[in-house]
């Protein structure tokens, strides 16, 4: 598919800033940034991100989900998930942590612990003073750390440290998850929209989904509506453009090579239903 950039690059971002400590591209730590790209558009990134705010506000959404942060917490962003920011306040301060697929991979608990899983279900944690007290002992242990650039085990020392953060964060989520009692139909809504999340590219028939969930399409876009108040349907559309809409923006792939990344029949079926959805044509989007 030709010189393909992929994915946003947040790399320029970082050229100039102060207060950067890393270890090459795999693990960066950045105190208080001022981040300058303010994005109107989805987009993805190539990294693990966590952010630990102090104060401020942060709204968005991840994979079409909403998100608001607010006063003291942390957010993490899984490596391409879609990201659109909606607003993020003046007085907005954190500590990020950006690792690369390779470091978390490396860490050996994707396999064995279903932090990732919970991760992306609830992007944001609520901190209280201990845990933000706990986060901050955490952020200057690991800048400590890897500051001493001559140390032959920081990368060791970086690792077994953010194991210890991905476990500790792993029992917040799962114990908010246990206090939220689900409804059956928001149970289904929720596999529902899993399995959007993993065929969406290639399956857009409701029947499909129907025939995955073992109910009829009639009963489970009844349900979907009911309970989500946006159509099935609806669901499955806002993910091909959400995505679209990304390669468009993030990436220097053609129109027809998206169009094949998003199996349309040929580039003139893509244009038609991006147009009716997003209002203008895909090259028009590009050029906004």
């Amino acid at each position: 598919m030709g010189n393909i950039i992929g994915l946003f690059d947040w790399r320029p971002e970082l050229a100039n800033m102060p207060n950067v400590e890393s270890i090459g591209d795999d693990f960066i730590l950045l105190n208080k940034p001022i981040i300058s790209s303010i994005f109107e558009y989805p987009f993805k990134v190539d990294v693990v991100t966590a952010i630990i705010y102090e104060k401020g506000e942060m709204k968005g959404k991840m994979d079409l989900k909403p998100y608001h942060s607010k006063g003291a917490g942390m957010i993490i962003i899984m490596p391409d998930q879609i990201l659109e920011y909606e607003y993020i306040s003046p007085d907005f301060s954190g500590m990020f942590i950006v690792m690369s697929k390779r470091f978390v991979g490396s860490l050996g608990i994707e396999d064995t612990f279903s932090t990732f899983v919970s991760v992306r279900d609830n992007p944001c944690i609520p901190l209280g003073s201990e845990g933000m007290e706990a986060m901050q002992i955490y952020y200057t242990m690991m800048q400590r750390a890897i500051s001493v650039k001559d140390h032959p085990n920081r990368l060791e020392i970086a690792k077994n440290l953010t194991r210890a953060l991905f476990y500790g964060v792993g029992f917040s989520l799962h114990k908010a998850s246990d206090d939220k009692q689900k409804s059956k139909h928001e149970m289904l809504v929720d596999h529902f929209v899993k399995l959007v999340q993993v065929h969406y590219k290639h399956h857009r028939r409701l029947e499909f989904y129907a025939d995955k969930l073992c109910i009829t399409p009639k009963y489970m876009s009844t349900i979907i509506k009911q309970t989500s108040g946006k159509a099935a349907g609806e669901w499955i559309d806002d993910y091909v453009m959400l995505e679209g809409k990304a390669l468009l923006k993030s990436t220097n792939m053609t129109i027809q090579q998206i169009s094949d990344e998003l199996n349309f029949p040929s580039q003139s079926f893509f244009g038609k239903y991006f147009k009716r959805l997003v209002g203008v044509s895909p090259k028009e989007y590009r050029k906004s």
